[in-house]
């Protein structure tokens, strides 16, 4: 098990940016596969982006272009850089970290205004 601290979350205006940070308790994260999610109201959850142990990242179509996922792992945290963020990126967003055992952030809120 790995306990997970998202920040970075905030509000913003349309064409802004921010950074989400996932920091992790133990170093054994560098071995984790990290996911960031994105739930919006009433939706479902869906991936936005991941980042294996060795660094290979992948996109969802919607944020590709705009978003950048990367790792640190001499600090046991992950990042996502938001770019040219748009309403509809307005979401809470959670870090996942995987590899023995599935582990959950608490969520970031993360608003996006016109």
């Amino acid at each position: 098990q790995v306990q997970l601290v998202e920040s970075g979350g905030g509000l913003v205006q349309t064409g802004g940016s921010l950074r989400l940070s996932c920091a992790a308790d133990r170093s054994t994260f560098n071995y984790y596969t990290v996911t960031w999610y994105r739930q919006a109201s009433g939706n479902r959850r869906e991936l936005v982006a991941n980042i294996t142990r060795d660094g290979t990242t992948n996109y969802s179509d919607s944020v590709k272009g705009r978003f950048t996922i990367s790792r640190d792992n001499a600090k046991n945290t992950a990042y996502l850089q938001m770019n040219n963020l748009k309403v509809e990126d307005t979401a809470v967003y959670y870090c996942n970290a995987k590899w023995h055992t599935d582990n959950w952030g608490q969520g970031t809120q993360v608003t996006v205004s016109s």
